[in-house]
């Protein structure tokens, strides 16, 4: 489906900027979550349902950081498959589908600066039909 996304609305009760990453994260992805809660929680829109989102986009990250160690210690990102002809490693497919998905993720979280851009949050009660300039 094509449209726009609605407005984020500020939540009730939001985490706070000091939750901790689940311990059993690995280091990778509890070291993102320590970069991105404090945003995350200042804009109160995050609330507990949402940590399992929080939690899918820090270990899609920390794969991607995984596969690119074991990459980049590499001569070649390639091997010679069964006909010759050279094929990926899976840990470049890996990567691929973690960094399709922490893209994907980061949007839904507001971590995008072209998701950060989309219209404000808005508080509950004021919203007036998008007329809000028009209407008292």
């Amino acid at each position: 489906m094509r449209g726009d996304k609605p407005a984020l609305k500020t939540a009730t009760n939001p985490v706070s900027p000091d939750l901790a990453a689940p311990a059993w994260m690995p280091a990778e992805a509890r070291a993102e979550w320590r970069r991105v809660i404090r945003p995350l929680a200042e804009r109160r829109i995050l609330t507990e349902p949402d940590l399992g989102g929080l939690e899918n986009y820090c270990l899609a990250i920390a794969q991607v950081r995984d596969c690119q160690k074991i990459l980049g210690g590499l001569q070649s990102p390639f091997f010679e498959g069964d006909n010759g002809v050279p094929r990926p490693l899976a840990a470049i497919r890996v990567m691929h589908a973690a960094m399709t998905l922490a893209r994907q993720m980061a949007a839904e979280l507001g971590l995008t600066p072209v998701s950060r851009s989309r219209p404000a949050i808005s508080d509950e009660g004021e919203d007036n039909g998008g007329f809000g300039d028009l209407v008292d």
